[in-house]
């Protein structure tokens, strides 16, 4: 593994970590704005980590450019099928949490990321851009990549996938994470361009957010009671 991928591994350490590290500063500068000064803060590190990343990673990002274009009609096809593989995969996922283990839908993570949404806007843009940029650089990029050179497939997605679902601090849906890991790292292989799983994973961010965006707390826990009701009459349970 290059030396400069160990950095992006630490860079994106680093930026998860100096929230907590920053915490008690930024509490005693702004007592009045406390919640708003910690999500202003999520912001800039992680703007800073996706800056930080991108200009260690330019030596792939001009390998990519000689090779081909990014942007082509197959790699337009790929995001669109790729989207809905990836819709298609969740499903499962979901559908067998459910029924196999009887794990409630919903994501507590999902769910505080739009309460930040919320109370400060700007702050979809992590979600939505950022964080699928960094995630995919990682995971795919560095993770996988890495491992697929000295395993196979299934091995390398696996465990990508699984440090995928674990970061997200949500150790009851890394079935969920598992698959949508699994997708990307697919989508990555056929295409031979990272540019495919980002923004595939941007798209259904970015849907997820402008869709609970636009809807209150109490109207998305009542679709999933609606959601939980028709799974239960399509498999019976």
């Amino acid at each position: 593994m290059p030396k400069r991928y160990w950095w992006v591994i630490l860079t994106y350490i680093a930026m998860q970590l100096s929230g907590g590290i920053f915490r008690p500063v930024l509490l005693r500068l702004f007592p009045a704005h406390q919640l708003e000064a910690l999500i202003l803060y999520s912001i800039f590190s992680f703007t800073i980590g996706l800056i930080i990343v991108l200009i260690l990673m330019k030596p792939d990002m001009q390998m990519s450019q000689t090779r081909s274009k990014w942007f082509t009609s197959d790699v337009i096809g790929w995001t669109v099928f790729g989207v809905f593989l990836a819709y298609f995969a969740q499903g499962i996922a979901t559908m067998i949490e459910m029924n196999v283990f009887g794990i409630r839908t919903g994501s507590e993570n999902t769910q505080a990321i739009m309460q930040i949404t919320r109370t400060v806007p700007l702050f979809a843009i992590v979600p939505a851009i950022i964080a699928p940029i960094l995630e995919e650089v990682i995971f795919r990029k560095i993770i996988f990549a890495s491992l697929y050179k000295r395993t196979n497939f299934f091995i390398a997605a696996l465990i990508s996938a699984l440090i995928f679902g674990i970061i997200h601090g949500e150790p009851e849906h890394i079935l969920i994470y598992a698959s949508m890991g699994f997708v990307f790292a697919f989508l990555y292989v056929k295409t031979k361009k990272i540019i495919v799983p980002i923004i595939v994973h941007m798209t259904l961010n970015s849907i997820s957010v402008i869709y609970q965006y636009s809807l209150t707390p109490e109207q998305i826990e009542q679709i999933e009671q609606q959601w939980n009701q028709i799974q239960m009459i399509l498999i019976g349970g």
